[in-house]
């Protein structure tokens, strides 16, 4: 068989575009030097996962008793652009089939997506949504894929191992009701094995939305007849086309009257933080500009923090039709990452913009937690070597899930 098999397919996007347009990548994770901090982690019995420096990858392991478990996934949801491909690649190896165990990989959260399972010795790939209220699945078996089936009949000619290394890669026409077709990249050919198509056959939508995780489960339903383990090794989201921001843009300041005290010199203080609300962990809400003027002489070092512990201060809602909240009186933070920080000398007042590049823009997406159901702040925090120094700082957002 020809090994070319339907490569002019994949010369065209889920929109029928060629593929020639410049592709935005909205997330990449590899793991060379540590686990990275893109993924929460839900550990269940005496699971564990550990990382492999020399394999640069991550190891995910479980014993023989039902229950054990462990799930990955981002710490963000990735930004579907309507009318744009979303195209999805993720790699990973399974561990040997085995009754009770269940492992799957894909991009999906606990409600809606699309993903490949291997439960026992059935190995599917898999729609889930939650349209209706509650979640459903749409399980299709490898001897029902209606392109390539991989047990070396197919168009491919290839049998698939799932036990070895594997690309597994989709891509989206969503719009609610589009296609999705699934498949494997093996020898460099993209091998398309099932398509999930849903035009002009459903009456609803077919998931509730396709901005969503990545994810990676390995889970024992039962007991099983001894140790097993998966490995997560990389993973990419792109939207083909590029990405256009076209979301709602909002913004918080420190009121006039009241300025940002900075109590202690050489202390860093939460100005302005920001958080998705608990109701809408699934909305993408980007940081996009900040401005601080300080009011005092002194020396001021502003810091970008994702994450943290924001003590005391009060969290609003920043409208009901809003996904996020702020908060304008935290009287600490600890811990988190710095993702941005400068300099700006005071001598009487002095105002200045705090660039983020545009490029990065998804760098500075709010962050959460679904495992515990709670929201990651970004705030920008000050120091000056000015003790009782003021401030006044805002913070813009654009909240692209509407």
């Amino acid at each position: 068989m020809s090994h070319l098999y339907k490569q002019k397919e994949f010369e065209l996007d889920a929109f029928g575009r060629l593929r020639i347009s410049q592709p935005l990548t909205l997330f990449d994770s590899s793991h060379r030097f540590a686990d990275n901090d893109l993924w929460n982690e839900s550990i269940t019995g005496t699971a564990s996962s550990t990382f492999n420096q020399d394999a640069g990858l991550i190891e995910l392991d479980v014993d023989a008793s039902d229950g054990d478990e462990i799930i990955r996934e981002t710490t963000k949801v990735f930004s579907y652009q309507p009318g744009k491909s979303l195209l999805v690649m993720t790699t990973f190896v399974f561990g040997e089939q085995k009754t009770n165990l269940r492992q799957r990989a894909g991009y999906f959260g606990s409600n809606n997506g699309m993903y490949f399972e291997v439960d026992g010795t059935t190995v599917s790939f898999v729609e889930r949504n939650s349209v209706t209220g509650s979640v459903t699945e749409t399980r299709v078996n490898q001897a029902s894929w209606n392109v390539d089936v991989m047990d070396g009949t197919g168009p491919s000619g290839f049998t698939l191992d799932t036990t070895k290394a594997q690309i597994l890669y989709m891509d989206i026409e969503w719009l609610g009701l589009g296609t999705v077709r699934m498949g494997f990249v093996i020898n460099g050919q993209f091998v398309h094995c099932h398509s999930f198509h849903h035009a002009n056959l459903i009456d609803s939508t077919y998931i509730t939305t396709a901005s969503l995780p990545l994810r990676q489960e390995i889970t024992n339903t039962g007991d099983t007849s001894g140790p097993s383990q998966g490995k997560q090794i990389c993973s990419s989201v792109i939207s083909e086309g590029g990405y256009e921001l076209r979301g709602r843009q909002q913004a918080i300041g420190t009121p006039i009257a009241t300025p940002k005290v900075l109590t202690t010199d050489d202390t860093y203080y939460p100005v302005i933080s920001l958080r998705l609300k608990t109701t809408r962990l699934d909305a993408i809400s980007i940081l996009t500009a900040a401005s601080f003027l300080g009011v005092d002489n002194g020396n001021y070092n502003w810091r970008v923090v994702a994450g943290g512990t924001i003590t005391a201060g009060s969290w609003v809602s920043a409208g009901a039709n809003s996904a996020v909240e702020y908060n304008l009186t935290g009287t600490a933070i600890s811990g988190g990452r710095i993702l941005a920080s400068g300099w700006i000398g005071t001598s009487n007042q002095n105002a200045g913009s705090i660039d983020l590049l545009k490029e990065a823009l998804f760098k500075f997406q709010m962050e959460r937690n679904t495992f515990t159901s709670t929201a990651e702040p970004i705030s920008l925090v000050v120091a000056c070597d000015t003790a009782s120094a003021k401030t006044y700082s805002t913070l813009d957002w654009e909240e692209i899930t509407r």
